[in-house]
């Protein structure tokens, strides 16, 4: 049976090596964590040619909805950005106007890798820019009310379900309190009915079943910090 979804993991240790081995692996992609990890513009481009050594598509969570963050991500070759903090449709218009040409407002340039080094003529480059995927995270209240509208915008490529920062927006401190779940259901159906991808974090392969069965089918699985620690932890266990 064909994988009905795609699996990634966040990476948030500034080192090329680890997009290396997990390229090793049968992920589908790398969610380099800009927002919550300690990643300069120049590291960030490291792993980004990484993941040009090995079969594993690369997507920055970005720390910020800026311009220049946005055209720097997309030109050192993203697949997309993970936008934090989506909370209307009128967000999602912005980012995506940041991430576009046609229709949009990205600076050009023929030069950096995404557009092969100046080897691609400005129409193909155009073209391969314009389908960077813009997924957006939905962690809020007003977001999870908005869920609609947001989905709806021309451009966004995904709802991408962020249930702690939700938990949070709700004067909660657990992500799988009745309301959070109930949101995040919604907010799943939303883009799976506008055909677009409905992601989420899960801490492991059992949230990813439990949520697969509800529609989604982009999944950020744990991080390399975490499931190293897993590993070293089980081996501490056993002996």
């Amino acid at each position: 049976m064909t994988q009905a979804y795609q699996l990634g993991t966040f990476v948030k240790t500034a080192s090329p090596h680890i997009i290396e081995v997990l390229g090793t692996t049968k992920l589908d992609f790398v969610c380099i964590d800009a927002e919550h990890a300690p990643f300069d513009r120049a590291t960030l481009d490291l792993m980004v040619l990484a993941t040009r050594a090995t079969h594993l598509k690369a997507f920055i969570r970005i720390a910020e909805v800026n311009p220049a963050v946005i055209l720097s991500a997309l030109d050192i070759g993203a697949a997309g950005i993970l936008v934090p903090h989506v909370d209307s449709a009128d967000d999602a218009r912005n980012v995506v106007a940041m991430a576009r040409y046609k229709g949009g407002a990205r600076g050009y340039s023929s030069s950096p890798r995404f557009a092969g080094y100046g080897s691609l003529g400005m129409k193909e480059a155009l073209r391969i820019g314009d389908e960077a995927q813009v997924i957006c995270q939905i962690e809020s209240d007003a977001a999870v009310k908005d869920a609609e509208a947001i989905a709806a915008v021309p451009g966004v490529g995904g709802l991408f379900v962020g249930r702690a920062d939700l938990a949070l927006s709700m004067g909660l401190d657990n992500p799988r309190e009745p309301r959070v779940l109930e949101a995040t259901r919604h907010v799943l159906a939303v883009a799976r009915k506008a055909g677009i991808r409905a992601g989420m974090f899960v801490a492991g392969n059992a949230e990813r079943d439990e949520f697969a069965a509800l529609g989604a089918d982009w999944f950020i699985v744990s991080s390399d910090q975490t499931l190293l620690r897993q590993g070293a932890q089980a081996i501490a266990h056993a002996a």
